[in-house]
């Protein structure tokens, strides 16, 4: 490449480490809560409240007001109807309690027992303030949430009533199902029995269930993170609490304001939910199909008093009748808990999809169930990493091993390259096939080199999407690393708020170093161009989990070794290969 070339390609390589850095971050960038009349939003899901009330439990009661929306729609403020006394009742097995309440006869609040906020606190899912899940509503923007009688039955499920104008009868109850397993059981069942007991047809027009709401569990959490997702024919689709915001389309040439209603129709969906990170709400119909999604931003506190991005959703059932004396029975599975991706592939309605794996999901997939299975037999995440890197390393050390040899003869060509390079420096394509000839002639693969990072490439990439994801590393510890799930910040530059994360910084010495033992091939433009690699590793790793960091650092480690190894091996000797036209004529008596 010529002086303006090198230039170009430097400006785009800064550039996009820049653009990386600006969005790891600094997405989303935290806002000043607005100030508002309303009572203040409700903390994320993992984020537990500084000064909380304390949790209603059995049978606890409270003042409410029925039919007022959670948030409020257009410029005025609805009504408030007659206040009514909420009731709450818990459903509760060793790995969920499910806060139910009377408020739509619905679960407004889900606690997961056995994951820790970074807080402390018990993880939460949703929240009292916002609009319950499974609850049964018109307009989701305006949900009327109506005044249910509540009473625990005797199988110790819980059961809502309430009969309307109409003389339809409704009856909601939640229960958890059966399972095998003795742990990770985050099931419950909402079966909803409607009975008419009036003269008429009872004709519903169709109708919403809602799904809660999700926020994010850092306040650094990207965009994506926070989303309202739903399945159609086994693939996930969503949207996140980035697509509310103005967007300018075309560099800028096109703007599309803000939004604030996400409302798609949809072909028959097989579930739809809230989702954040590592945890997420799936509301399954198990008698039909989702028709539509609708979705909302809002924004909540987080714990350092900053607003954070949130999504409530809900999704629209098909309408119905029930002639009179009539009974017709609904069924959802509501799944809240973590994204445990061997307990949501059990589920039969393709609810491991929620993991988002994307185009790498096999080796995704592939190495969560290694690692998993490592860790059941060492009991410790930060060494089933390690394992799982030996692991891959031993599988590709052959194939390495022929790669290094390749590339020392490459090396040991770098010379007589050098003189083709200067004799034919001013006719290109001449030059290329004397090159070429060269390689043939001593049976020289110029791409040998490249096969190991070519087979990696698939592995960095469903690495990285399954890492991201992987709640089974949330708060494991690795000597300094208190959470593997996270960035192992040990500090703050000063003055600039940047943080200091050692597994980053680690992984790209040894990228030099591996860098430095390599053998020289190629031109030195090619060659100045691989030393921005290490670079551009340091910045994709620095603000990622940190087992990311681990993982490549590892297998470093083991490629400075495979190396090391190599070199102390003899040098090769370049000898010109035969041709087959040479070889059989020798072979003639």
């Amino acid at each position: 490449m010529d002086r303006q070339a090198w230039i170009a390609v430097t400006l785009c390589i800064l550039g996009l480490i820049a653009w990386q850095f600006y969005m790891t971050t600094h997405a989303p960038p935290p806002r000043p809560a607005r100030a508002s009349a309303s009572p203040a939003a409700p903390p994320p899901d993992a984020v537990a409240r500084s000064s909380a009330p304390a949790p209603p439990v059995s049978g606890s009661t409270r003042s409410s007001t029925p039919g007022t929306p959670s948030l409020p729609v257009g410029s005025g403020t609805p009504e408030p109807a007659a206040p009514y006394i909420e009731r709450t009742e818990t459903l509760r097995n060793g790995d969920v309690e499910l806060r139910l309440t009377n408020r739509g006869g619905a679960i407004s609040e889900a606690l997961l027992l056995n994951h820790a906020a970074e807080n402390g606190h018990k993880v939460m899912l949703n929240a009292a303030d916002r609009t319950p899940i499974g609850a049964i509503v018109e307009q989701p923007a305006a949900p009327a949430l109506q005044e249910f009688s509540i009473a625990r039955q005797p199988d110790g499920s819980v059961q809502f009533e309430r009969s309307g104008a109409d003389r339809v009868t409704i009856r909601k109850k939640f229960s958890f199902a059966a399972s095998p397993d003795a742990k990770d059981n985050f099931v419950a069942l909402m079966d909803v029995e409607l009975h008419n007991d009036g003269p008429e047809i009872f004709k519903q027009a169709g109708y919403f269930v809602t799904l809660g709401s999700a926020t994010p569990i850092h306040l650094r959490d990207m965009p994506s993170y926070t989303r309202l997702v739903w399945c159609i024919a086994g693939k996930a689709r969503s949207t996140d609490v980035g697509w509310f915001a103005e967007q300018n389309k075309f560099f800028g040439m096109q703007k599309r304001p803000a939004q604030e209603f996400y409302q798609e129709k949809l072909s028959g969906a097989d579930w739809a939910g809230m989702s954040n990170q590592f945890f997420t709400t799936l509301v399954t119909p198990l008698n039909a199909k989702a028709i539509e999604v609708w979705g909302r931003r809002f924004e909540t506190r987080g714990s350092e008093g900053l607003a954070l991005p949130g999504i409530e959703g809900a999704m629209a059932m098909p309408a119905f009748e029930l002639p009179p004396g009539e009974s017709a029975t609904l069924r959802f599975q509501i799944y809240t808990g973590p994204k445990l991706y061997g307990r949501l592939a059990k589920l039969e309605h393709n609810e491991a999809e929620i993991m988002n794996f994307g185009t790498w999901k096999l080796v995704s997939q592939t190495l969560l169930n290694l690692m998993n299975w490592l860790h059941g037999w060492v009991g410790n995440y930060a060494i089933a990493i390690l394992l799982l890197t030996a692991i891959i390393k031993g599988v590709l050390w052959p194939l390495q091993n022929k790669a290094n040899k390749s590339m020392r003869r490459m090396s040991s060509l770098s010379p007589k390259m050098q003189e083709l390079r200067e004799k034919y420096k001013d006719d290109p394509t001449r030059m290329n096939q004397e090159v070429m000839k060269l390689y043939k002639e001593h049976g020289v693969n110029p791409v040998g080199g490249c096969l190991p990072m070519m087979i990696q490439i698939p592995i960095f990439f469903g690495l990285l999407s399954m890492l991201g994801q992987a709640v089974e590393l949330r708060n494991a510890r690795f000597l300094w690393v208190h959470d593997l799930s996270q960035p192992d910040t040990v500090a703050h530059i000063p003055g600039l708020d940047w943080p200091l994360n050692i597994l980053p910084l680690l992984m790209g010495l040894t990228n030099v170093w591996l860098m430095r033992m390599t053998p020289k091939t190629g031109d030195t433009t090619q060659q100045k161009v691989m030393m921005f690699m290490p670079l551009i590793f340091l910045f994709f790793c620095y603000n990622f989990a940190a087992a990311l960091a681990l993982y490549y650092t590892t297998q470093n480690l083991f490629t400075i070794l495979q190396l090391w190894q190599n070199q102390r091996q003899p040098a090769p000797v370049l000898e010109k290969v035969a041709s087959a036209g040479k070889r059989s004529r020798k072979g003639r008596p």
